[in-house]
């Protein structure tokens, strides 16, 4: 995986204590960039790992040229996510979670020519044509219920917010991510709020989704926290004119 021009493409990779799985999606990752015809460009963001993550990374690293990797001691995946963004070089760049519970082959579906003048692709799971495999069912109703409140309160229109896929322009990325000021799992829609204040378009792209048994998320845990936060959110999106600060 050598490269000496620009990246068409920018991976990021939040990786938070990922230790077991970061091996397996390095590799696919490898294969992913090999089967491609443009330069892609890899972005690890390690951040608050107690595991060997940072080391895993950096051995990756050490080995092709078109891989960097952050380190950051705070934690939360929003953060993660918000650092890697903008440390990217691609035209294109796309965040995706460490499980690759949507297979890597599908990150073409996000690009263009399959998208053509659009600003923000995001993976979804309620679009038409989303295949779900293997997914709890409690996980399943408390996902909708979080996005049902998601859409009342934030972001009515947008059917999933919360998979973890979403591929934006470079100048997209420039102007929202120095926006972003929630670090933590609802940073995805504070950025599709404020692009949607600033006037993108933003396309769901439906996507079969593996539920992974080894997920780090905490359905019941996780669904008050998200909660707090998506008030917190609410508020920030209305008292925040966004245009005046870019």
């Amino acid at each position: 995986m050598t490269q000496k021009t620009q990246p068409y493409l920018s991976i990021i990779l939040p990786a938070h204590n990922e230790e077991q799985r970061l091996p397996e999606t390095l590799q696919q990752v490898t294969q992913f960039v090999q089967s491609q015809n443009y330069p892609i460009e890899i972005v690890i963001v390690e951040n608050a790992s107690k595991d060997r993550t940072l080391d895993i990374a950096r051995e990756y690293a050490s080995q092709y040229e078109n891989v960097l990797v952050l380190h950051e001691e705070r934690p939360g995946k929003g953060l993660a996510v918000k650092e890697g963004m903008l440390a990217a070089s691609g035209e294109y760049r796309i965040f995706c979670d460490v499980d690759f519970s949507m297979p890597i082959t599908e990150i073409p579906r996000f690009l263009p020519p399959l998208q053509k003048n659009v600003d923000i692709a995001i993976a979804s799971r309620e679009a038409k044509g989303a295949i779900r495999y293997d997914e709890p069912l409690t996980r399943h109703i408390i996902g909708r219920v979080f996005n049902m409140v998601v859409w009342v309160l934030v972001l009515p229109g947008i059917n999933d917010t919360q998979c973890g896929f979403k591929c934006f322009s470079a100048a997209v990325t420039e102007k929202l991510f120095p926006l972003q000021s929630i670090h933590g799992w609802t940073f995805d829609v504070e950025i599709l709020a404020i692009a949607r204040q600033l006037g993108y378009k933003v396309v769901e792209v439906p996507v079969p989704w593996y539920y992974q048994p080894q997920s780090k998320v905490n359905v019941v845990r996780d669904f008050l926290r998200t909660i707090k936060e998506l008030f917190k959110v609410r508020k920030i999106i209305r008292t925040r004119s966004y245009e005046k600060q870019i």
